[in-house]
């Protein structure tokens, strides 16, 4: 399923100048998810869970259970639909997680974590201000998973001087 709003004119929101996307403001941002064979199951569950939430989601895949998909091609396909769209927020789903973060990282701009438990989830947006999570569909139950997206989406990036000045020196290197 894809949900798209129209392209409107409209400010990037930034954070001492770090973009971010409008995570509690759901009528202003696109969530983009997408899994392999491993996180198949929970995405079709967080994409209803998503939806009936009020949220726009755009399913990026797999569109059906496949043991032969490869990880990599739908981190990247995400990715770079957040990078284009910078009020824009992922969720990526395989087996533990760490393949999808480790593919999705090598996008310039795109700030994806791990999450697996509330703390993490908190900590991706108060802290890291990530614009993408990675959950594992084998280590994380539906219920877990609902609870640590809301967390994520939920909480506001805390613009502490600190979190700034870090996550300049990814792009800064992200840039050289």
């Amino acid at each position: 399923m894809r949900g798209r709003r129209p392209k409107q004119s409209r400010g990037r929101r930034q954070y001492n100048g770090i973009p971010r996307f409008a995570r509690n403001d759901i009528h202003a941002t696109m969530l983009y998810i997408a899994a392999d064979h491993g996180g198949y199951p929970l995405k079709e569950e967080l994409k209803h869970f998503l939806i009936e939430g009020g949220y726009e989601v755009a399913d990026l895949g797999a569109e059906e259970l496949d043991l032969a998909d490869d990880y990599p091609d739908y981190a990247f396909k995400l990715a770079e639909q957040v990078v284009q769209d910078e009020e824009a927020g992922g969720i990526l789903i395989c087996g533990t997680g760490q393949g999808m973060c480790m593919a999705a990282n090598k996008v310039a701009g795109i700030r994806a974590v791990l999450v697996h438990n509330d703390f993490t989830a908190k900590d991706a947006a108060d802290h890291l201000n990530a614009n993408v999570i990675c959950l594992g569909g084998r280590v994380t139950n539906a219920e877990m998973a609902k609870k640590f997206v809301k967390i994520w989406l939920d909480t506001e990036f805390s613009e502490d001087e600190r979190h700034v000045r870090r996550l300049r020196k990814i792009e800064e290197m992200e840039e050289s």
